[in-house]
């Protein structure tokens, strides 16, 4: 079976760095960026990316702003982005969803959960 492949965004290089550790130990290959306009750029420059793990609250460009435009770059529109956040308040999920993401989590992350979301993929 392929290794699926996830990109995890997230400014945080601690939250990448465990992100990276917990997926690449259960068979997924990672790449990570600190940065929306970084995860864009590699979007468009690599073609297996299976899905995106995208930190909603990121300074320059949130993930509010970043899922439109990764969903508009060519051949991403049907990638699932993982909304990821830290601050789970009510309506945090629909606003979410109403984004465009495909999937929602918050941190901190159960492992189980993310797993359960990455299989639907």
């Amino acid at each position: 079976m392929e290794r699926k492949k996830i990109l995890i965004v997230d400014d945080d290089s601690r939250n990448i760095f465990a992100l990276t550790a917990t997926l690449k130990a259960r068979s997924f290959d990672c790449l990570s960026c600190l940065s929306a306009e970084e995860a864009l750029e590699v979007l468009r420059s690599n073609e297996k990316i299976d899905a995106v793990l995208l930190d909603m609250m990121m300074p320059e460009m949130d993930g509010y702003e970043a899922i439109p435009l990764i969903k508009q770059l060519p051949g991403r529109n049907k990638m699932p982005v993982i909304a990821v956040t830290a601050q789970a308040m009510v309506g945090d999920r629909e606003k979410c969803i109403e984004a465009g993401a495909d999937a929602y989590i918050s941190k901190p992350i159960d492992v189980d959960k993310l797993l359960e979301i990455l299989r639907t993929i």
